[in-house]
C-alpha cells in the first residue's frame, strides 16, 4: 500500500489511482495501462510434454541433470566508463560531446559542494549546528545524474544527494537556513540537519529512516505513468539500503507495474562502518536487477560522463517504453559517514587517500578541461576563492537569523486544528509567558498566533508535493 499512498499523494486521486482501484488492476499485456475489466480465459494446448516447460511463473528449458545454480556465473558486471582517471576519453563514439558552458557547470557545481560540505562540516565541529553529512568522493554521481534529467523529473532522495540541489540551483542561503533550522528554512526548522526539500525543484524531502523512500517513488512513478505525464522518478539510495525490505518491495512494484523510474544506487563501499564485504554475498546491486525483470548497469561514479550517458539513456527509455531501470554507481565515499562516525576505526587512511589523490571524480572532470583548454590553474584559483566567498557569505547570514517561532509546532499538520492540539497550544503559550525568561526565547521569533493559521491556509492551498 505505500506505493498506492505514494501515488495518491503525489498526483492526488482525482488521477484515478486509490485503493479499490489498485486492487482491481490486471495486467493487459507489455507496456501498456492496466485494466479492471476482467479477461475471458482461454484454454491453453499443450502439444507434446517434450515441449518447453508451460509453468507460468519462469521461462526456462528442461535438463536431466541436477545442477545448482552457481551465485557468480560471471567474472563479475562490468563498469562502464568514459574517462579514464586521467580525463582522457577512452572510446570517442561514447563521448556526450557536451558544450563547454555545460560541463563547466558540472565542475563548478561540483566544487561548490565540496566547498559547502567543507564548511558545513567544520561549522558542527564547532558546536554551531547539530548534525552534518558530507559529499566528499561522490559528487560525480550527483551532478552527471541530475544534469541527465528534466528539470520536472521528481526526486527521491536518502540523504547523500545534496549535490542533484546544488545542479538545479537550489541556493545556498537555503541550505544554509535548513542546517541552521532559522526562520528562513522551508521546513521550518523541524527536520534535522542536510534533510532538503524543495517543491519547486520537484526534490522531495528527506527522511531519516533508510529506503522508505524507495516504495514511495515508485507509487509516484507509476502515477505518472497513468497520467502520461512523460515524466520519470529517480530515486537514490545506497547499497546497504537495498538490504532493506522496501528495496525489494520497491523493486518488485516498479517491474510488474511498469513504471518510469530510475533506481540509483550509490555503491560507495560502506553502509556506515559496515564494508559491502559483510552486506551481500553476490556481485552489487546491479546483480539484482536481471531476477526483477529489471533493465540493469554498473557505471564508474567517479566518471561525471559515464554517470550522465547512462542516466539520459535510462530516462528516454523508462518514459518511452514505462519500465524501470537499475544504475548501480561505483564510487567510495571519502568522508566520515556523518559528523557522528569516526571512519578511523574501520578503514585505513591509506585506502582513504587513494580515493582522494588517485581517483577523485572532481580532480578527473578538472583534468578534462585543462585538456581541452577549458580551464586553467589562475581559473581554478579564482573560482575556488570566489566559491569560498559565496558559502561564507550565506553562512553567516543564515547564522544570524532567528529560529522559527515556537508557535509553529503546531501548524502544517491539520487543515483545521483539532480542539486537542489547540488546548496545547494555548498551554505553551501561557507556559512561556509564565516562564519565558528560562528559555533562550531571543533566538527565536516570537510567537505568533496568527502565523500559524496562515501557515495552515498556505500548506492548504499548495497541496500534495508535485
Amino acid at each position: 500500500m505505500a506505493v498506492a499512498a505514494a501515488a495518491a499523494r503525489v498526483w492526488g486521486s482525482s488521477r484515478g489511482l486509490d485503493r479499490a482501484g489498485l486492487l482491481l488492476l490486471r495486467r493487459p499485456g507489455a507496456r501498456g495501462l492496466a485494466r479492471s475489466l476482467p479477461r475471458r480465459q482461454e484454454q491453453q494446448h499443450f502439444p507434446s510434454l517434450d515441449d518447453k516447460p508451460q509453468f507460468p511463473g519462469a521461462s526456462a528449458e528442461f535438463i536431466d541433470k541436477l545442477e545448482f545454480i552457481q551465485p557468480n556465473v560471471i567474472s563479475g558486471i562490468p563498469v562502464y566508463r568514459v574517462m579514464d582517471r586521467q580525463g582522457q576519453i577512452i572510446n570517442p563514439s561514447e563521448d556526450p560531446h557536451l558544450p563547454q558552458e555545460k560541463v563547466l557547470k558540472f565542475y563548478r557545481s561540483m566544487t561548490l559542494l565540496n566547498t559547502m560540505d567543507r564548511i558545513l562540516y567544520e561549522s558542527q565541529r564547532q558546536g554551531r549546528i547539530s548534525f552534518y553529512m558530507t559529499n566528499y568522493g561522490e559528487e560525480g554521481t550527483h551532478v552527471g545524474s541530475a544534469a541527465a534529467l528534466d528539470n520536472t523529473d521528481l526526486v527521491f532522495g536518502q540523504y547523500r544527494e545534496a549535490g542533484v540541489l546544488m545542479y538545479r540551483d537550489y541556493p545556498l542561503e537555503l541550505f544554509m537556513a535548513q542546517c541552521y533550522g532559522n526562520v528562513s528554512d522551508l521546513g521550518k526548522g523541524r527536520q534535522m540537519p542536510v534533510h532538503y526539500g524543495c517543491r519547486e525543484r520537484h526534490f522531495v524531502t528527506i527522511s531519516s529512516p533508510l529506503a522508505t523512500q524507495i516504495p514511495q517513488a515508485v507509487g509516484a512513478a507509476y502515477a505518472a505513468k497513468r497520467a502520461n505525464a512523460n515524466r520519470v522518478v529517480i530515486c537514490y539510495f545506497g547499497e546497504g539500503a537495498a538490504s532493506e525490505g522496501d528495496a525489494h518491495a520497491g523493486f518488485n512494484f516498479a517491474a510488474t507495474l511498469e513504471c518510469p523510474i530510475i533506481f540509483f544506487c550509490r555503491n560507495n563501499g560502506y553502509a556506515i562502518s559496515t564494508p559491502t564485504s559483510e552486506q551481500y554475498r553476490g556481485d552489487g546491486i546491479a546483480a539484482r536487477g536481471p531476477g526483477y525483470g529489471i533493465m540493469s548497469i554498473r557505471v564508474d561514479g567517479n566518471d561525471v560522463f559515464a554517470v550522465y550517458n547512462a542516466t539520459k539513456e535510462a530516462r528516454r527509455r523508462a518514459v518511452a517504453e514505462n519500465q524501470p531501470f537499475l544504475i548501480e554507481a561505483m564510487t567510495y565515499r571519502i568522508g566520515h559517514h556523518s559528523t557522528s562516525d569516526d571512519s578511523s576505526a574501520y578503514r585505513s587512511v591509506d585506502e582513504v587517500n587513494y580515493w582522494d589523490k588517485q581517483d577523485h571524480p572532481i580532480s578527473r572532470l578538472r583534468h578534462y578541461l585543462q585538456s581541452r583548454g577549458w580551464w586553467d590553474d589562475e581559473q581554478e584559483k579564482a573560482w575556488r576563492k570566489q566559491s569560498r566567498k559565496k558559502v561564507m557569505e550565506a553562512f553567516e547570514q543564515a547564522e544570524r537569523k532567528p529560529k522559527p517561532s515556537p508557535s509553529l509546532l503546531f501548524s502544517d499538520v491539520y487543515q483545521e486544528m483539532p480542539a486537542q492540539l489547540r488546548k496545547q497550544q494555548e498551554a505553551l503559550a501561557r507556559h512561556l509567558q509564565t516562564y519565558g525568561e528560562h528559555y533562550p526565547l531571543d533566538h527565536f521569533e516570537k510567537w505568533d498566533k496568527a502565523a500559524v493559521q496562515q501557515s495552515d491556509q498556505e500548506a492548504t492551498r499548495a497541496g500534495p508535493a508535485q
